[in-house]
């Protein structure tokens, strides 16, 4: 199990480095001969407009990152904040090169329905032993997009679930789910933020707001945003301000949600990273957070925090949302990237009950 709460983060992270280049070394332009020939290759069959070199993965250790031209580069970028632990890290190298796991390597198992037989063990060592405080529920996915697909298809169920008082869905609903109409496709909404990004598939992207080229061209459900908090730095010098900031925002969120509800499209998820990462590495507060948990709870709408980029220690804790010293789990909580593997947490209210399973199931 991997320590929750890293009081020293990069001195913690030091004692893992592997032997690594002593410096940068640049010998060509970048890209260089070899990543333009090969990009000219790869543009015969598919775009390339944003490679930018090719990469010598067996030569890449650690924090450097080198190509096919032989350049060293430090990699600040670590394939879109990717790599927890450096490249060809020797611990990672040998569970994956270990013949107890080829098996499942080779054989991609649905594990949705015919896990390994060590699978819940895997989870509890792994997965579950660094889960965010008072959660015991993991799904595991393949990215982070579809790490926070799925997890809106758990607040939808869970509200929805809510709505019918356990029973199961009507003949109604089951007819109408098939023609992407009401009473089967409800209209509800999830409320994100301004300058947020959660992913390129089409829920994640409706609730990303940062960059046109991401959206353009997409057909997208009208879902509300509202603005998220822009803080004054040094904190205490601006004390007053952010407070004001912090209650503009909330009322911001409790107006859009009013305003989904009057036009019969009300709010079944509120979804936010913990610090938007592509929007600007802009921060949230503790006060913000937990004030948005109380709309969240007075108006029975599930939290779910994005930790896809913010998770895994990078923060001093494990989850950058536990500097926010919530009262309650958030309802869901994503993740992937320096994870190495795509999921979501989720507390028992967002579970789906027996009696979804067996008729899913049918």
């Amino acid at each position: 199990a991997v320590s929750r709460e890293l009081r020293f983060p990069w001195s913690y992270l030091s004692t893992l480095a592997v032997t690594e280049p002593s410096s940068p070394a640049v010998k060509t332009a970048i890209p260089g001969p070899k990543s333009s020939t090969m990009k000219r290759d790869l543009n015969l069959i598919q775009n390339t407009d944003v490679v930018h070199f090719f990469v010598d993965y067996d030569r890449s250790m650690g924090n450097y990152i080198v190509d096919v031209d032989g350049n060293v580069l430090l990699d600040l970028f670590t394939q879109i904040a990717s790599i927890p632990l450096g490249y060809n890290h020797p611990r990672i190298m040998k569970v994956l090169t270990d013949p107890v796991n080829l098996a499942a390597f080779a054989n991609r198992p649905a594990l949705g329905m015919y896990p390994p037989s060590e699978f819940a063990q895997i989870l509890s060592e792994t997965l579950l032993s660094v889960a965010p405080r008072g959660i015991n529920q993991v799904q595991t996915m393949a990215c982070g997009a579809c790490s926070v697909e799925h997890a809106l298809k758990g607040a939808f169920m869970a509200y929805r679930r809510r709505e019918r008082g356990g029973s199961p869905p009507t003949q109604e609903e089951i007819e109408t789910s098939l023609l992407n109409t009401p009473p089967g496709c409800p209209k509800l909404s999830v409320l994100s933020f301004k300058n947020a990004f959660h992913g390129r598939t089409m829920g994640a992207l409706a609730l990303s707001h940062t960059k046109w080229v991401h959206k353009l061209d997409f057909p997208s459900p009208c879902w509300p945003f509202a603005t998220f908090p822009s803080l004054k730095y040094p904190l205490e010098e601006f004390a007053d301000e952010n407070n004001a900031e912090d209650a503009r925002c909330l009322a911001e969120v409790q107006d859009k949600i009013a305003s989904a509800k009057r036009a019969g499209q009300p709010v079944a998820c509120v979804a936010t990273e913990p610090m938007q990462c592509e929007g600007g590495d802009r921060y949230g507060s503790p006060n913000f957070f937990q004030g948005l948990q109380d709309i969240c709870q007075e108006n029975g709408i599930a939290l779910l925090l994005d930790e896809v980029q913010t998770g895994a220690g990078a923060s001093g804790k494990f989850w950058l949302h536990e500097h926010f010293y919530l009262r309650d789990p958030p309802n869901l909580v994503t993740f992937a990237k320096k994870m190495l593997t795509g999921g979501f947490y989720y507390t028992p209210d967002m579970r789906p009950s027996e009696a979804i399973v067996e008729w899913m199931d049918s």
